[in-house]
């Protein structure tokens, strides 16, 4: 009959030891509406579960906080090209004086206004005065004012460097979104996979708890019918035999539990101090009936799936529209470099009328470099890195389409193995709890009991390793889709 994924089947165990042994649970569990990492001892066991666990990660660890340094840097970007378009005042000053005759006194100031195309809107004033002044920079006593304007006809018109880098700081500002994610996504999944180690763990842990418990209520009983000589004393050695390598399990799962907590730790920061998990402190138990809300993979398909909102994808679109943008720059230099400009002159400032067509001061400049071979080359890299970039994106959709593919084959594997492995640890232990109502009838042995309690161990701990493969093949999903939780 089918059953529902569960996490493991310690049911029939231990319903077996309450049947034989009239026995509670090992330990006393409940949980305390507080702090986990708390520094105080408490006598009940505290639970952390996979959401309060990746909550503290996602807020408080190193490298999520790092990960927001990534979009201040697309913000600082963006300022930065911006600056290209600000006005701008620009104030020259030079004079003269030698064996007490002043040459030359030069002041000339400019407020300038670049535009998003290749067009500067300019204002200015000079003022002039020596006795060994140009000609050229003579100007009325109460100085000489400009209002005019410079174009780039040709070369700089559609596209020039201000206007590249403001478009790329945009491009670069969305692309640190989509890695931000990337970065939090990928420090989330490390962190569970250390959790799901922990996990199997402490799972471990209350196993060989359980084993040992009904293992020493086997020996006791064992011990009382050697001494009213009901059993041979060789019986009682087998079965303290048994207790002591019960034992040596225990303290071995004991000892993995601390190192896999520890290491847990690792992942456990607040307000930029490391955090220690105190020992009382376990994971939650339905950690696989709460894994898909906990990482909010619930209804994902991969009907529903669509690599272009991959957040991988989305940071390579953009980094090769910026790249695109630099080529169309590289292109526009092709063209021949004409700057003209303009500027109407009065004495008279304030007057807007003064301005007149026949009063002014006019430029042109003109360069092209002959052969281009400077700038045919930088076009033609250009198109390189463009290409690159495209047959990167292309690879790169490839391999997480066919991983997201794998990942749910996986999940649907291991349910499916999930399941026989369930019904494995069922009959291990209804064989067991038969074999020791025989050797109570005087028709089974120690040896026989100790058989098929290791098959028992044996098949629960496979099942806890096809439940942790599982476990990853879920985590692996949550990583390839590159999902950033909003619950946490």
């Amino acid at each position: 009959m089918p059953r529902r994924n569960r996490v493991l089947s310690f049911s029939a165990i231990l319903m077996f030891f309450v049947v034989c042994s009239s026995l509670g649970s090992t330990l006393s569990r409940k949980r305390v509406l507080q702090n986990p990492i708390a520094t105080q001892e408490v006598m009940d066991t505290t639970f952390i579960s996979l959401s309060e666990y990746l909550g503290y990660v996602k807020k408080h660890h190193p490298v999520v906080k790092q990960a927001g340094l990534v979009i201040e840097q697309g913000e600082a970007q963006l300022l930065k090209a911006r600056g290209g378009f600000d006005p701008k005042i620009e104030v020259d000053y030079e004079r003269k004086d030698f064996k007490g005759t002043e040459y030359y006194d030069e002041l000339r100031g400019a407020f300038k206004i670049p535009t998003w195309y290749g067009v500067e809107f300019k204002a200015g004033a000079e003022r002039n005065e020596g006795a060994f002044l140009d000609p050229s920079l003579k100007v009325p006593e109460d100085g000489l004012y400009s209002a005019g304007v410079k174009v780039s006809v040709l070369q700089g018109l559609v596209i020039n460097d201000r206007m590249a880098t403001l478009r790329k700081a945009k491009l670069f500002r969305e692309q640190t979104q989509s890695e931000r994610n990337l970065l939090i996504n990928q420090i989330l999944s490390d962190a569970t996979e250390v959790y799901f180690e922990w996990w199997r763990a402490a799972q471990e842990r209350l196993l060989f708890e359980s084993i040992l418990e009904n293992t020493i209520i086997r020996y006791e009983g064992v011990v009382r019918q050697v001494e009213t000589g009901y059993k041979a004393a060789i019986d009682s050695v087998e079965a303290g035999i048994a207790v002591n390598n019960r034992q040596l399990s225990l303290e071995q799962a004991r000892l993995d539990f601390v190192k896999k907590r520890l290491e847990l730790s690792n992942f456990l920061w607040i307000d930029g101090v490391p955090i220690e998990l105190r020992e009382n402190t376990f994971p939650e138990n339905e950690l696989l009936d709460n894994i898909d809300a906990s990482l909010e993979i619930m209804g994902q398909s991969l009907d529903l799936f669509t690599i272009e909102n991959h957040p991988k994808i989305l940071a390579m679109q953009l980094k090769m529209e910026q790249l695109d943008v630099d080529r169309d720059l590289k292109a526009n230099k092709l063209l021949p470099r004409l700057d003209v400009g303009v500027d109407l002159l009065t004495p008279e400032w304030d007057n807007g009328d003064s301005y007149q067509l026949n009063n002014y001061k006019a430029q042109a400049t003109f360069s092209f470099p002959i052969f281009l071979r400077k700038e045919r080359g930088d076009l033609a890299l250009a198109e390189i890195k463009l290409q690159d970039a495209s047959f990167d994106l292309l690879a790169t959709s490839i391999q997480i389409e066919n991983k997201i593919k794998a990942n749910f084959n996986e999940i649907d594997s291991y349910s499916r193995q999930n399941q026989i492995s369930d019904e494995i640890v069922t009959s291990s232990a209804r064989l067991l709890y038969a074999e020791e109502r025989k050797f109570d009838l005087g028709n089974s042995s120690i040896f026989l009991i100790n058989a098929r309690e290791n098959k028992l161990i044996e098949s629960s701990e496979k099942q806890l390793q096809i439940i942790v493969k599982l476990l990853n093949a879920k985590a692996s999903l949550f990583n390839s889709l590159a999902i950033v939780p909003e619950n946490l």
